[in-house]
């Protein structure tokens, strides 16, 4: 009995232990895996204040993974204190932003990261929902369709000659894009009859869209640009009396505060001095572009009678004196432009480039504005862009300015978007498969900073497909 009795004891502490043993190795499971949820630091036996500097000398490209390591983790890399490190470090990444149409009137963000080449999507914005008035027409409609449309800038303006139908038979378009502070922002634009104030901002650190104080006015088709940290958006137009009207307002946006602010209205001086009350009523000024030059604001005009622009020159916005005088005249007169009379320009180490598409048809020249005699010199070399005139094209060509270097982004004859860097010959040790040499047997030479007696390359530094996507537009994000 006593040996039957020992037995079954020994049976019973043999179950026991294995069940003891499933328990402690269930507990060291899920001590491992929750190791890094308790630890109170981000590196084991180190201070946070030197792990947040390691984290902040890593490659953003690695963040994605790295907020999976823990919540700690996930915390430190999503919280604004990371990206003033890396600023202070100067360890920020400039990132390429660019705007597509597709389908129609579908606007689709992509970011590029020049450093690894890697294509990134971005989400979609949110809905608009109902508020006022001025937003009439747009339940349950996407605001991400509204910056562009396959309806031309001129044919939207032509409800200026008095066509009130014109807006009404417009689905989106009308908005502008910008970038300051580290995130993207698109304002304003218009749908149908309904003009839109709204304003929408891209945080490139929590990967998501929100929507921030309205301009104070209602605009579509403005310009914008930054300086000392400030977006200004001025002109664009307006509905009035069932027709569209031109502005002449501004405004301003802190990003640190989030107050929208007026500035003087542009005096659009030149329109003043039309010879007649008849060319007055006709001819409307609208701005054509603006940039952030030398601690101002320049901005091109125009005066515009469908299908006609006529350059004006421009105004130039002097923060310090919080006024406006006139363009010098050599600027404004020569100002490339583009489709519809818009000018695109790109700063580049503080000096000011556009395009001229003019010099033939499937190739287009690089300028710069030589501001100690008031002249735009062409830089040395054509720039390879196809399809300048291509009437189902909004904008065949981008620039845009980045590494320290100027880049125009276009598609190519396989329809794929391509982003060229301008080097110079010399910069290069050889010349890539991906490298296109411009008119080598050029003899003019200009003194300027891509000018010179070498030969410009434009070098492909990255590309993806696009299909029968439309370039839109583009911004630089530095974060």
């Amino acid at each position: 009995m006593g040996g039957i009795l020992s037995a079954n004891n020994n049976k019973v502490s043999s179950s026991q232990l294995c069940d003891i043993s499933q328990i402690e190795t269930c507990k060291r499971q899920r001590t491992s895996s929750s190791f890094w949820e308790d630890n109170p630091r981000l590196i084991p036996s180190l201070p946070d204040e030197i792990s947040l500097q390691i984290i902040a000398r890593l490659p953003r490209i690695y963040y994605l993974n790295a907020k999976l390591v823990s919540r700690s983790w996930k915390a430190a890399i999503l919280s604004p204190e990371l990206y003033r490190l890396r600023k202070y470090l100067g360890t920020t990444e400039e990132h390429l932003y660019i705007l597509t149409k597709v389908d129609g009137d579908k606007l689709v963000w992509n970011a590029l990261d020049p450093m690894s080449g890697k294509w990134q999507r971005l989400p979609p914005m949110p809905n608009v929902g109902i508020e006022d008035g001025s937003r009439r027409g747009f339940s349950g409609l996407k605001v991400w369709n509204m910056v562009g449309s396959s309806t031309r800038i001129a044919d939207a303006i032509r409800g200026w000659l008095g066509r009130k139908d014109a807006l009404d038979q417009i689905p989106y378009c009308g908005g502008a894009v910008g970038a300051v502070d580290g995130c993207l922002y698109v304002l304003g634009g218009f749908c149908r009859a309904a003009v839109m104030k709204s304003v929408w901002r891209y945080d490139p650190i929590l990967n998501a869209w929100s929507e921030v104080s309205p301009m104070s006015t209602c605009r579509a088709y403005c310009k914008t640009g930054v300086l000392n940290n400030k977006l200004y958006v001025v002109g664009g137009v307006s509905r009035g009396r069932g027709v569209l009207s031109p502005l002449q307002s501004a405004e301003v946006f802190d990003p640190r505060t989030g107050i929208w602010s007026e500035v003087p209205s542009m005096p659009f001086s030149k329109a003043q001095m039309m010879p007649t009350a008849f060319l007055a009523d006709i001819l409307k000024p609208v701005a054509t572009g603006m940039t952030s030059y030398r601690g101002k604001l320049y901005v091109p005009q125009s005066l515009f009678c469908w299908p006609f622009f006529v350059d004006v020159g421009g105004e130039v916005y002097d923060p310090e004196t919080n006024s406006w005088v006139e363009m010098p005249m050599g600027m404004g007169e020569g100002w490339p432009a583009r489709q519809a009379g818009t000018k695109l320009s790109v700063i580049v180490d503080g000096d000011l480039y556009a395009l001229d598409p003019s010099s033939s048809l499937d190739s287009a020249r690089i300028k710069f504005y030589d501001h100690r005699d008031d002249t735009w010199k062409a830089v040395r070399g054509d720039v390879p862009i196809r399809d300048l005139t291509d009437s189902d094209s909004e904008s065949p060509y981008l620039l845009a300015g980045f590494l320290g270097k100027l880049h125009v982004i276009t598609k190519d004859a396989n329809q794929n978007i391509l982003v060229l860097q301008a080097d110079r010959r010399n910069q290069l040790a050889s010349q890539s498969a991906s490298s296109v040499s411009l008119d080598e047997s050029s003899k003019e030479e200009l003194s300027g900073p891509l000018a010179g007696s070498e030969a410009i390359l434009w070098n492909v530094i990255a590309n993806r497909s696009a299909g029968s996507a439309e370039l839109v537009s583009c911004q630089i994000l530095d974060f």
